[in-house]
């Protein structure tokens, strides 16, 4: 019994990590050329990019859904590593989505007093999709 848990507790621990490894992370060096990065998304349109802003903090509270999101370039800012880029986009709390197109900002979502991101996927997906709806007109 005792390794079997063992070996559960492994097995949950890694899936974990690696989600938070798989993620690119970019800092305040790279924040405006990685919003305003061109990635084809149809004829002349681009991808929108969210970036999640986090904290080591806060981990256990991080948007651990992103894999999920469809037809969108994902960044996670450290905030630490990201002080410029959280004072101009006014991050109070972690997690904050924030949803940019073609490097201006379109949509954000912030998480509450209690530190939990109250969107869920579908809601952020939802916003995604009209972001790349309104860029074919």
């Amino acid at each position: 019994m005792k390794h079997l848990i063992l070996i559960l507790l492994l097995f949950f621990t890694s899936t974990t990590n690696i989600h938070i490894s798989d993620v690119e992370w970019i800092t305040d060096t790279n924040f405006d050329s990685k919003i305003n990065e061109k990635k084809a998304f149809g004829d002349d349109q681009t991808l929108p990019v969210v970036v999640e802003f986090w904290a080591e903090f806060n981990k256990s509270n991080a948007f651990e859904q992103y894999l999920d999101l469809k037809d969108v370039v994902y960044y996670r800012a450290d905030i630490t590593k990201c002080p410029t880029a959280k004072k101009k986009y006014k991050v109070r709390m972690v997690p904050t989505l924030v949803i940019f197109k073609e490097g201006i900002k379109e949509e954000m979502f912030k998480a509450g007093l209690d530190l939990m991101l109250p969107a869920s996927l579908s809601e952020i997906q939802e916003a995604i999709d009209e972001v790349n709806k309104a860029s074919v007109f």
